[in-house]
């Protein structure tokens, strides 16, 4: 196991480099000068100007550029912005509103989307499973922002049973609404991923011969089918955590969360290079581990993975 996970952390040495050298080359080419936006309206003088690009590196290739950050972010620094403020106290207080908020989304996938998977699974063709799909069906189809003002209005301000902005109650009050507007659409998903694979296994030979030899429906279904069909939902779960750190812009803007995604979009308007380059390099670093975990839990729910 070890060695398996060593060789994993190994393969995401590339991947790690890879994607952040495309994102900072994606972000750094961006037309428009950023030291000229720091000034706004009013006219930079020329030597100032010169300084400053001087000190951030903007003089350099775009490569030498990266050079520089990852040897930075090797020693611990994600850079600064251009008011010369360090990434990573930008980010430090904003991040545990992000990681909250995900949990809280993530919690709700889980627990939810795997709830109404099983019920509609053991009742494929049913009632429930048309109820289970179609409902799933239109919350795929409605869009994040439009999901989070309805529920804004209608849970927070004509009937107020959950806050309906800002963080003042703390967690897990004041993540409730805008976490179950978050993993809205996963847990659609996870609902479906859950419903398919189990009615898939509940048809396989291994039921059926563990139903011959007498064991009890109930546990037929959670020791053996259940098990197995959770394998595909475990694999698209720990993707998810990642993207719902990643894609919590909108629903943090909506509920007016000081988070990470509101920290991006406002650095994104102003022309901040470093402090998006360096939110989204966290965010990287979190999908490899959860991507890692994600494998190890493999060989935990199917006895037949083995690690080599």
């Amino acid at each position: 196991m070890w060695r398996y996970a060593l060789r994993r952390l190994l393969q995401a040495v590339p991947v790690f480099l890879g994607t952040t050298l495309l994102i900072y080359l994606m972000v750094f080419t961006l037309p428009g000068d950023p030291i000229t936006a720091l000034a706004g309206d009013k006219p930079i003088p020329a030597s100032v100007a010169h300084a400053l690009r001087e000190r951030y590196n903007l003089n350099d290739p775009l490569l030498v550029q990266y050079a520089k950050y990852m040897w930075g972010l090797l020693h611990g620094d994600l850079g600064e912005n251009y008011d010369g403020q360090r990434v990573a106290d930008m980010l430090t207080g904003r991040w545990g509103v992000t990681a909250r908020l995900a949990v809280t989304a993530w919690l709700f996938e889980l627990a939810v989307g795997v709830a109404l998977g099983v019920w509609a699974g053991l009742r494929r063709g049913r009632l429930a499973d048309t109820l289970v799909l179609g409902g799933t069906t239109l919350i795929i189809a409605v869009p994040v922002f439009v999901l989070g003002y309805s529920a804004q209005l209608l849970f927070g301000v004509k009937w107020p049973i959950l806050p309906s902005a800002g963080t003042d109650d703390g967690w897990p009050v004041s993540y409730l609404l805008p976490g179950i507007v978050l993993g809205s659409l996963g847990l659609s998903y996870v609902a479906r991923l859950t419903r398919t694979s189990l009615a898939e296994n509940l048809r396989a030979d291994y039921v059926r011969t563990a139903r011959a030899k007498g064991l009890p429906w109930r546990r037929v279904v959670v020791r053996h089918a259940l098990r197995n069909s959770l394998i595909p939902v475990v694999t698209y779960l720990g993707i998810d955590f990642g993207s719902l750190m990643g894609g919590a812009i909108v629903t943090e803007g909506i509920f007016n969360l000081p988070g990470v995604g509101q920290q991006v979009f406002q650095s994104i308007q102003l022309k901040e290079g470093p402090v998006v380059v360096g939110a989204v390099t966290l965010l990287v670093l979190v999908f490899i581990v959860v991507n890692l975990l994600v494998d190890l839990l493999y060989g935990l729910l199917d006895p037949r993975i083995r690690y080599q």
